[in-house]
């Protein structure tokens, strides 16, 4: 996700930690590097231009000028306008009453249906009862690929088949969400290859009619500064409150995020990350700053291992590690868990000098080498998985036919399990350590200890 934007501005930020003293000059040469790294991401070149004057207006005042280390002060100042170009912060959905309606609108192709569907099971999460609504009545694939969705998330979706009526469709839906209790109606809409009177038209006929509190317009952000275009004109003519960008993880460049808020006036709402129905996240400008100048998001990735471990799980883990207990079934669920994260890039992106360390590594190669982990201790039997010290060489041999690799595979694996127990027994007893020392505390422990 921007990697090509994110390395050039990197590139700029070394030259702006090495100036020891600034001046004017120097500034607007290290910027000028920052405005054509922007220029290459297709950012507008208005947004562009007023970004760097902002930054430079900063860069060269009282505050960085008497500052110890000046080049870091202007790295700052960068994020901070960056933040800002980005929407400042994240603008939650406003779904207020007992229904709401959202509008998804956009052209043909931008993935309006699969947005549809991953904002429903958002929305679910959040304790609301969607409804999805097929409202494109031009496209039969829609409403299987809807019906399809809707199956796989477990929520209902309303369609009338041989319907060309969107406004009756509409009319029949708040009837069907009001017999079944749905809180909240997802109008998946008709695109187009491109903005056309007659859309645009029925467009406005089906908002005056359901009255929505969203109309999120879905953009493909690998369309870039077209993108921007396409959302002017939907804003123009729907009044839009929002968007979603969808395939922002195959986005190198990163035009349209960076433009979007500025031209349009309107926030980035969500963003798609991915193919898989998880892979969408409310959008935190602040977070993606941080990501595309290659200081990572610690809190995303929190927040995802939060949502993805089982609660149950991890106090059981936690206890055994208290024991010095821990087996290669232990081993096996974690590497599950990883895998539930997201692929490894992702991951390792979202950490602080992850784009850097990304460089030198053979991702593919890394996820084969967890592949290859699985299926070694899917081999195993589950006595040899509760109890390793048992798995001898005559063992090793027929758990490496068993997975289709060599023996010196199942023994790198075997030596990073053991490095892995080892570590667990040694937390398990600081633990109990740290445990004791606080029992002690409690009770006014040694002379002298824990007294001010």
């Amino acid at each position: 996700m921007f990697d090509s934007l994110s390395q050039k501005l990197q590139n700029a930020f070394r030259n702006l930690r090495g100036l020891g003293k600034i001046s004017e000059e120097n500034v607007s040469e290290s910027l000028r590097e920052v405005r054509l790294a922007l220029l290459d991401a297709d950012v507008n070149f208005k947004v562009a231009r007023d970004f760097i004057e902002r930054v430079k207006a900063k860069a060269i005042g009282e505050e960085v000028l008497q500052s110890v280390q000046p080049g870091q002060q202007i790295v700052k100042a960068i994020h901070d306008e960056l933040v800002d170009l980005l929407g400042s912060e994240n603008a939650a959905l406003n779904l207020s009453g007992n229904q709401a309606c959202i509008m998804m609108v956009g052209l043909h192709g931008s993935g309006k249906t699969t947005s549809s569907g991953k904002l429903a099971r958002l929305l679910q999460k959040q304790a609301r009862t969607p409804l999805l609504v097929a409202a494109d009545v031009y496209r039969p694939a829609a409403m299987d690929q809807l019906e399809t969705l809707g199956k796989q998330l477990d929520i209902p979706v309303f369609v009338m088949k041989g319907e060309t009526d969107v406004l009756k469709i509409a009319r029949n839906a708040f009837d069907y969400a009001k017999q079944h209790h749905r809180s909240t109606l997802i109008f998946d809409t008709a695109g187009r290859l491109q903005i056309d009177e007659p859309l645009v038209q029925e467009l406005v006929r089906l908002r005056d009619l359901i009255k929505p509190q969203e109309i999120l317009l879905v953009l493909d952000a690998a369309t870039g500064q077209e993108a921007v275009n396409v959302a002017t004109h939907f804003d123009k003519a729907l009044n839009i409150t929002g968007s979603i960008l969808t395939k922002l993880d195959g986005d190198a460049r990163g035009g349209a995020a960076l433009s979007l808020k500025s031209v349009t006036g309107k926030p980035i709402k969500f963003a798609g990350m991915g193919e898989k129905l998880e892979d969408f996240e409310p959008f935190h400008p602040e977070r993606m700053a941080s990501r595309i100048l290659g200081m990572g998001d610690v809190v995303s990735l929190v927040e995802k291992a939060a949502e993805t471990f089982d609660e149950n799980e991890a106090k059981r883990m936690e206890e055994k590690m208290r024991k010095g207990e821990f087996t290669l079934d232990d081993f096996l669920n974690n590497l599950r868990q990883m895998k539930k994260l997201g692929s490894m890039d992702k991951l390792i992106g979202m950490l602080p000098g992850g784009s850097e360390a990304l460089k030198g590594m053979d991702m593919d190669k890394e996820e084969k080498r967890f592949r290859r982990m699985e299926g070694i201790i899917c081999a195993m039997t589950q006595r040899e998985r509760l109890h390793p010290a048992i798995i001898n060489a005559s063992r090793r041999k027929r758990i490496a036919k068993g997975s289709g690799v060599q023996v010196s595979d199942v023994n790198v694996v075997m030596n990073q399990f053991s490095q892995m127990q080892q570590m667990m027994k040694k937390m398990g007893r600081m633990q109990k350590m740290m445990g004791k020392m606080g029992g002690m505390a409690g009770m006014g422990g040694m002379p002298g200890m824990f007294r001010k």
